[in-house]
């Protein structure tokens, strides 16, 4: 399905709140929406990718940070993601993977075609989980791939396999320390246009189980690349799992390791909780 712009942020979240209430909702899919999604010749605004920059750290420059062309067509996996159809209802999302594989460098320069669609629906110790795949294109050639891994919890456990409980291991020595202030969350939504509550609000952030707002995970993942930046190829692949949320106001501590070519990377709390792990290669 081709779209003819990008979708507003703003009415879909609207809709996945009405649809979260009893009796609106309706029944979930039992499978992903047999759809993909297209908005072709999406150009580059230089003054909200400056003000990501600062917001996530990185150099002011005209290549995009890898994490860019995430928030750019984040409207468009958010029309797939609050579809009637889709497994997962977005007020029961969470966020526990996203991988990002960049072909060669993009530049402010550069039109997007964006495209979405939804696969490997599979179960979860916790409930179930869903990938969702965005893809970046330039005349008809991939230069950008993100695929974000979506859990949906359910009150029984799901069929998946479970995940070690044992003994954690001690967190690496911090090669940095971060305070990240309560600004984050609102500062990360305006540029990246995810307003979910949770990152926002302390009102939302309880009615949605947590003592108070929490820092996007795409936040996150993009300090950690900005710590990296001048290190980085000009192809490569960076993968992170999140782990516990950041709270806000908090502070984290940031390790990087070389690994053959490419580098291990973490973020812990001050108990040497993990907030991230991820690798780049």
């Amino acid at each position: 399905m081709e779209l003819s712009r990008m979708p507003a942020a703003g009415p879909l979240y609207r809709r996945a709140l009405l649809n979260a209430l009893p009796g609106l909702g309706g029944r979930r899919g039992d499978g992903v929406p047999a759809v993909e999604l297209t908005v072709g010749g999406v150009a580059v605004d230089p003054e909200r990718l400056a003000d990501y920059d600062r917001v996530c750290g990185f150099r002011l420059a005209d290549r995009l940070p890898a994490t860019f062309p995430h928030v750019m067509g984040f409207p468009l996996a958010l029309r797939l993601i609050t579809a009637p159809e889709f497994p997962i209802p977005l007020t029961g999302v969470v966020h526990v993977g996203n991988r990002i594989s960049v072909h060669r460098p993009v530049t402010v320069a550069d039109r997007l075609d964006f495209t979405t669609w939804a696969e490997n629906l599979r179960p979860h110790d916790r409930g179930r989980q869903v990938d969702v795949v965005l893809v970046g294109s330039v005349d008809g050639e991939e230069v950008w791939r993100g695929v974000s891994t979506y859990l949906g919890r359910q009150g029984t456990p799901g069929d998946g396999e479970r995940r070690d409980r044992g003994e954690r291991p001690a967190p690496p020595a911090a090669t940095a320390r971060w305070r990240v202030e309560p600004r984050v969350g609102t500062d990360y939504a305006r540029v990246s246009g995810d307003h979910n509550p949770i990152h926002t609000s302390k009102l939302g952030a309880r009615l949605l189980g947590f003592p108070g707002p929490i820092a996007h995970g795409m936040w996150s993942k993009a300090r950690c690349l900005a710590a990296l930046e001048s290190r980085l190829p000009e192809a490569y692949t960076v993968d992170v799992a999140f782990k516990l949320p950041v709270p806000l106001p908090g502070t984290v501590a940031f390790n990087a390791t070389t690994s053959g070519s490419g580098w291990d990377f973490s973020l812990h709390d001050q108990r040497g909780r993990p907030h991230l792990a991820g690798t780049i290669r």
